[in-house]
């Protein structure tokens, strides 16, 4: 595998000045949201299953219910694969996420071979989960294993970023965002950190934990 990965906010760096040197509204967005956080997160089950807790729900819902799971220390996939319903909704899991909790449990990922992988492969191994779409196995795979060439297509804060950075009529769906992104590669993780932070700026919100 000879993919960039992000180690160190240096990389980061790197990335946005590469982006805004290609792209004069990249180099715009870059200057109004100042220095771009590193996101890296450990690998593994738990994070997996961070990233299911926080699909279609708020930033602030999402960090809540993840603080409960740490507390009652349903992380781990045995845990998970143990607990009884009433367990999983008290800590405010939908009946839909606990179907999705228990079958990242049982499908035996081995985490530690997906760093090995092209993120295509890490993709579509990850995909392979119910309940474990494209943006939650793009998210693991920009941030848990530090691709710098991975963008979350279908994500609406970005796609919002997009929209309003680009002066768009409206907001781009995910195969206009495909599009579109492909004008950042090598940096498309870092594009990604651009738009999320210009988003924040824009919109006084997170669009993403």
């Amino acid at each position: 595998m000879t993919e960039t990965i992000i180690v160190t906010r240096a990389d980061v760096e790197q990335g946005a000045e590469a982006l805004a040197d290609m792209c004069p509204r990249m180099a715009e967005a870059r200057a109004l949201v100042g220095p771009l956080p590193l996101r890296r997160k450990p690998e593994g089950f738990a994070q997996l299953l961070s990233a299911i807790v926080s699909q279609q729900v708020s930033v602030a819902s999402a960090s809540a219910i993840w603080a409960r799971m740490e507390a009652a220390s349903l992380t781990t996939p045995d845990a998970v694969m143990q607990a009884d319903d009433e367990t999983l909704r008290a800590v405010g899991l939908s009946r839909q996420k606990m179907t999705y909790s228990k079958a990242l449990a049982a499908a035996e990922i081995d985490f530690d071979s997906l760093g090995e992988m092209p993120s295509e492969r890490v993709i579509a191994r990850l995909v392979e989960v119910p309940g474990v779409g494209s943006w939650t196995a793009e998210i693991y795979a920009m941030f848990s294993l530090g691709r710098a060439d991975v963008f979350a297509h279908g994500d609406l804060a970005l796609q919002e970023a997009a929209r309003m950075l680009y002066d768009l009529p409206e907001r781009p769906k995910e195969r206009q965002m495909r599009d579109m992104a492909r004008a950042w590669r090598p940096w498309r993780s870092v594009a990604a950190r651009i738009l999320w932070a210009y988003y924040r700026l824009e919109k006084q919100r997170e669009g993403i934990r």
